[in-house]
Parts: structure tokens; sequence; C-alpha cells
């Protein structure tokens, strides 16, 4: 049996990471964000922001990496594997800045599907930028209106995940997936 493939998606510093720690800490498969990955590549290759400067080149990378943990969740033994964001983020990203990218990304999108998406608010109180994580709070919220827009899209039911402690939003989830 193949596990339900749940995605964690919202605007940079919305809580993603916290939440999905906990669920792992709960026992649960959890598979982190790429995109630090690819940014620190970039970042010991001495480009500072890789998307920043060729945001093709770090979408096309982003995008390779998405689709091998989405068969990565597919072979791990569990019913339910939790994923820092989804394929459909990189071409939201990518109208977020405006840029055109090429077809195979919006075949992706329809390729690539997964079971449930829990879109987690923006949270002014608990945004903050860091060495990877560089945008501003307006950014943010325009970040997840793109999401919001991309996911419902490609038809995707978002389940908005509450503003509470972690505890509570992982046993909100949990409740979601087994009424």
């Amino acid at each position: 049996m193949i596990p339900k493939r749940i995605v964690l998606i919202g605007g940079p510093a919305t809580g993603k990471t916290t939440l999905l720690n906990a669920l792992r800490s709960r026992g649960y498969q959890c598979l982190e964000e790429v995109s630090r990955q690819v940014t620190q590549a970039a970042q010991q290759e001495g480009v500072e922001q890789l998307f920043l400067t060729e945001p093709l080149l770090f979408s096309d990378k982003l995008l390779e990496s998405r689709i091998k943990q989405y068969f990565e969740a597919a072979n791990l033994k569990s019913n339910l594997v939790f994923i820092d964001r989804g394929i459909p983020d990189v071409s939201a990203y990518m109208d977020f800045i405006g840029q055109q990218y090429p077809e195979r990304f919006t075949q992706a999108n329809a390729n690539y599907r997964y079971d449930h998406i829990f879109l987690l608010p923006i949270w002014d109180e608990i945004h903050e930028t860091d060495e990877e994580r560089y945008e501003s709070l307006e950014e943010a919220k325009k970040i997840q209106d793109e999401l919001v827009k991309t996911y419902t899209g490609l038809g995707y039911e978002l389940i908005e995940v509450p503003k509470t402690s972690v505890e509570n939003r992982v046993d909100f989830i949990l409740q979601e997936l087994n009424p």
C-alpha cells in the first residue's frame, strides 16, 4: 500500500519545519524542505542566493529534488508521510517573481498528485528571517497568495491549520486525517 502523501504549505516562516519536527517526534514519517539544501549547496559554490541570481536554475534543481522526494515518500513503510512543501510550490514561487518557466513545471504539477494539503497561514508573531530564508513579512504574504492560487487552481482543497500551539496544530492535522 502506498502511503498517503500529506503536504504542509505556507509562506516562509509559518511554522512548517517546527510542525514537521513535532510530527516526527510522534513517530510519523516526515520529509524535510529541500530548498535549504539547494540553497546551501549553491552557497558552498559562492552563490549567496541562487533563487535571486538564477531563479530558473534554482527552480529546476528544486523541481528535480521534489520529484525524487515524491517517489521516496511512496517507498516509506508508513500509512502517512508528511512533506514540507510540494511540487506546485516551485511554480508558485516562479509566479511570485514573475518568471516564465518551462511546460515541464506545469506537467509535474499535473502528474504528481498529493493526498492532502494543509495550509499554515501567515503568522506575523512567528515570522523571522535567517541565512536561507530572506523574505520579508510582506513578501511572505504575497508568496502565500501565490501558493493558495496555485494549489486551488490545481483542484486541491486546502485545509487551514489554526494559529495555536504546535501540539494543538499536530492534533488538528491528525484529527482531520482520521475523522
